[in-house]
């Protein structure tokens, strides 16, 4: 990956529909390289896809909260079930495997308190293996998520 490999990672994150030609202007190359370099790096798996940025609230979701979990047991198995548990939950929007005192991070976002409430009783509280939930609820966005970091030189 080379400096205008990055450039083009930056410049998507920014704004994923930016058209072909618009994005060959903004970089001083030819659009049939462009489209050559932006498939590249699709194929390569550096751009793994395209979405839309949704406002929560469009959608009804009013809270959002991050659950830290603590497992059982540490076992390949038991990591794997949880893993596979979360997936299935709608409104877990990321689950992280991490060191420290917790086993899980999850980010969550409901429409309500209720519905919150109803997640850990009923859909966390459940899976095999849990020992230990502790919630925390987020009061506000201080840094908005605008895609990964791209240093130079990699």
């Amino acid at each position: 990956m080379d400096e205008l490999d990055r450039d083009i990672l930056v410049a998507l994150q920014r704004e994923g529909r930016k058209s072909n030609l618009a994005l060959s202007r903004q970089l001083d190359l030819s659009p049939s390289a462009m489209l050559g370099r932006v498939r590249r790096l699709e194929e390569s798996g550096a751009i793994r896809g395209y979405r839309a940025v949704v406002d929560p609230a469009a959608l009804g979701i009013t809270v959002q909260a991050m659950v830290v979990v603590k497992l059982r047991e540490h076992s390949e198995e038991a990591i794997r079930e949880f893993e596979a548990a979360v997936k299935g939950v709608l409104g877990v929007r990321a689950c992280y495997h991490v060191t420290g005192q917790f086993d899980m991070v999850m980010v969550l976002a409901l429409r309500d308190l209720d519905h919150l409430s109803q997640m850990i009783r009923v859909d966390l509280a459940k899976i095999p293996g849990v020992m230990q939930l502790e919630t925390m609820l987020i009061l506000a966005e201080s840094v908005a998520d605008e895609g990964w970091p791209v240093f130079p030189g990699l």
